[in-house]
């Protein structure tokens, strides 16, 4: 029991870093743009390029992590990302082009590990206590995910943009060398030979034109020609990579586990409750800052409500879950997610701040209270051989849905403000606060709708759960 602690710590650790640099870099982007002279659009690649190569390359190492054993790849990314962090922090005088190059090294190594996480804790953690242990990694992936920007700014505060990356590799080794005997031992079933190339170019291809042309669609225009081309090219990629899965004797993706309802439906479930999550985290910032007039550390405080929430409620929930119907846990807690997103509505220009921390705790410890029971809905029904690239396809559907809630909160905002204006729209208006208002309140509609679909999902998955376990 105790390796399995201190295994499930170390992850948890790497984990957390792991996500946290998708979104820490953010509050640290004007800075860096300035010391490394460059324009706003290139300096964005630092957060864009980490997010792209992380998705494209995660079901390669998790199908790899089922073939030669989950806690090889695991240490080996824990290094990568070391390595990554450190180099990413120098600055030795070759600008942006270096600093890329560090993060996709990063980005490889944190690709390894959110790749076989879930497996390793669904393959070292027996049934009966397998929600409370994913509850803690989930908690770790949450916090890491969300408290980006505050965290980032604190580090600003006391130091350089270049300890970002730096605070990785102490921890890092650490938590590497705390960790690393407590990983199961237990080889793959397979060798390296059997890994699906193929399968993998054209998945990865497929990551790779769709988030090019979500991250370009806002700026070149949705009918520019290279959109279009880039959105159908991924469209046919992803057919060839679907034919291509179903003739091979070894796929990068064994097409079977799909034939799950609970499984399948689980999955879409989160990646739903990730976009949704996106919204608030994009959204509140404007309206915190740029509306309300608070300072950057003051509107931190209010945005560590939600992760401080999750880190209260996701293991309590992995506990309930364990001892439960875990179908039903996380029905609650889909429940507090929409009640939030009412929440959310009702926020104007005069709206008292204890209802701000109070609509953000609701949704900070509802999304731990439906992401613990259902992490482990999806990982109990993949037979052990498949753990891992089961754990990297909730991954990457929380990676897409990373992005994917980001872009369409930007989007539905400023195509709202847009309409109301007459003109295009792609920051906030100063001297037309309520355009701005009114185009947060058409983006948290949408984000409403999806958590109805979520629900309905939920309840659905609730009322059928014997049928739905064939």
């Amino acid at each position: 029991m105790a390796n399995r602690t201190k295994a499930l710590l170390a992850i948890g650790i790497f984990t957390f870093m792991s996500t946290l640099d998708g979104s820490i870099v953010n509050i640290a982007l004007p800075t860096m743009s300035r010391e490394l002279h460059t324009s706003t659009a290139q300096i964005t690649w630092v957060v864009t390029i980490y997010l792209i190569v992380i998705s494209a390359i995660i079901l390669i190492f998790g199908r790899l992590s089922d073939l030669i054993g989950k806690a090889k790849v695991t240490k080996i990314g824990w290094g990568i990302f070391i390595l990554g962090s450190f180099l990413a922090g120098l600055n030795l005088g070759m600008g942006l082009a270096f600093l890329l190059v560090a993060r996709v090294i990063q980005a490889i190594g944190a690709s390894m590990m959110m790749a076989t996480s879930f497996g390793i804790i669904a393959q070292i953690f027996p049934a009966e206590n397998r929600a409370r242990a994913l509850a803690i990694n989930t908690m770790f992936v949450s916090v890491g995910s969300i408290a980006g920007p505050a965290l980032g700014g604190v580090i600003l505060q006391i130091a350089s943009w270049n300890y970002i990356f730096w605070i990785n590799v102490p921890i890092g080794i650490l938590a590497w060398i705390f960790g690393n005997r407590a990983l199961p031992t237990r080889n793959g079933q397979g060798q390296l030979s059997d890994i699906d190339l193929k399968g993998g170019a054209l998945m990865s291809g497929v990551i790779i034109l769709l988030f090019l042309a979500l991250n370009f669609g806002m700026t070149l225009g949705w009918t520019n020609p290279l959109i279009l081309i880039a959105v159908l090219l991924g469209i046919l990629l992803f057919i060839a990579f679907i034919v291509t899965e179903k003739r091979s004797e070894n796929p990068l993706l064994n097409l079977g586990i799909f034939k799950s309802k609970l499984f399948s439906l689980s999955l879409i479930m989160a990646l739903f409750n990730f976009t949704v999550s996106m919204f608030a985290s994009i959204l509140l910032p404007f309206y915190l800052q740029d509306y309300r007039a608070f300072g950057p550390g003051i509107a931190g405080m209010f945005m560590m409500c939600y992760p401080l929430s999750m880190l209260i409620f996701s293991p309590i929930a992995g506990i309930i879950a364990d001892k439960i119907d875990k179908e039903l846990v996380t029905f609650i807690g889909i429940s507090g997610i929409v009640i939030s997103q009412i929440g959310y509505l009702m926020i104007h220009q005069t709206t008292p701040s204890w209802w701000i921390v109070l609509v953000l705790l609701i949704q900070g410890g509802s999304v731990g209270i439906f992401q613990s029971p259902n992490n482990a809905l999806i990982m109990e029904t993949v037979d052990r051989k498949y753990l891992g690239i089961a754990g990297s396809v909730n991954s990457l559907a929380r990676n897409v849905a990373f992005v994917l809630g980001t872009s369409l909160a930007t989007i539905i905002l400023f195509f709202s403000m847009s309409k109301m204006t007459g003109q295009k729209v792609t920051s906030y208006l100063p001297d037309q606060p309520e355009i701005f208002l009114n185009g947060m309140h058409v983006a948290f509609i949408f984000a409403l709708c999806f958590t109805l679909i979520t629900w309905i999902l939920a309840l659905s998955r609730l009322l059928g759960r014997k049928k739905i376990q064939a």
